[in-house]
């Protein structure tokens, strides 16, 4: 007899006149942990405190518009083009992080272009190590909400999930799925070896030296993992099952794959010049002058 999991996890930490739930809380130490990262590294590299503030804000504010905006115009755009008021609605779920990606983009452009006066390379090689941190603490977000589950599978560590889940927080029995493949742990764990191998990269080989290097190799790895994962996740919406009828794939693969090239194609660029000469004085400096 196979030994599945039974999953039955409550999504709130505990609810009352605030509720906090363990998706919120997994994004919250994400981005400080993250913080904390990156305020070492430019620390490391002698960069201008004042600069790690206003990243943050950047960062925060596109991940989580470009996440909302992504959910709407890539999956819901049906529903939500009548119920344009919803859209703000982000309490309420939906957020996909390819449209989460694109915001860091933009704003990480707008960034270097208003604060650091240097080339974007320069802030996505920093900015994205922790990233695949966040990004695997967020998909364990997405496994305490009972939601982002694989097919049906009989491998003994297939997770029963609560099929029923917002009226089994209100009182009514569980009624779980089939056991499927806890793909938010699969996806987790490749991101989080990938920030591993990106700290290797940045604080023992100096990888920070070829720049776009670290952001082709974040890029690739997170995608590609995103891209084979997708063969045994259940899709989102139920619209995209003609698409994966007709193409063999869904709208995450789809979207992956201009990100995968981006990541090969960085990681050719970095290579393909010299490794730049680089001091580490790691200190703020004393001026905190924005432009170096």
């Amino acid at each position: 007899m196979l030994n599945f999991v039974t999953w039955t996890v409550n999504p709130n930490i505990f609810s009352g006149f605030v509720t906090v739930r363990w998706y919120g809380l997994a994004f919250a130490v994400g981005l400080w942990i993250g913080y904390e990262i990156v305020t070492r590294m430019f620390r490391h590299e002698g960069a201008p405190e004042k600069w790690i503030g206003s990243l943050f804000i950047y960062v925060v504010i596109a991940m989580v518009v470009g996440a909302r905006l992504g959910h709407v115009f890539f999956y819901d755009w049906e529903y939500y083009s009548h119920h344009l008021m919803d859209i703000f609605k982000i309490w309420e779920g939906g957020l996909a992080s390819h449209g989460g990606t694109i915001g860091l983009l933009i704003a990480i452009l707008l960034y270097s272009h208003y604060v650091t006066h240097k080339s974007p390379l320069w802030t996505f090689d920093r900015l994205v190590v922790p990233t695949a941190f966040v990004a695997g603490l967020i998909r364990l977000g997405n496994l305490m909400n009972h939601e982002i589950y694989g097919s049906v599978t009989t491998m003994p560590w297939g997770f029963r999930f609560v099929d029923n889940l917002g009226a089994w927080m209100h009182g009514s029995a569980p009624v779980f799925t089939q056991p499927c493949h806890p793909t938010q742990i699969y996806e987790a764990l490749c991101y989080f070896a990938l920030f591993g191998l990106m700290m290797w990269m940045y604080w023992r080989k100096n990888s920070e030296r070829r720049p776009g290097l670290l952001f082709g190799v974040a890029m690739l790895g997170i995608f590609t993992a995103r891209f084979f994962i997708e063969f045994i996740k259940n899709v989102q919406e139920p619209w995209e099952i003609g698409l994966r009828n007709s193409c063999g794939m869904d709208i995450g693969q789809i979207l992956s794959i201009p990100f995968i090239i981006l990541g090969i194609c960085l990681i050719i660029y970095a290579y393909r010049k010299p490794p730049l000469e680089m001091t580490f004085p790691n200190k703020f400096p004393e001026s905190g002058n924005s432009k170096k």
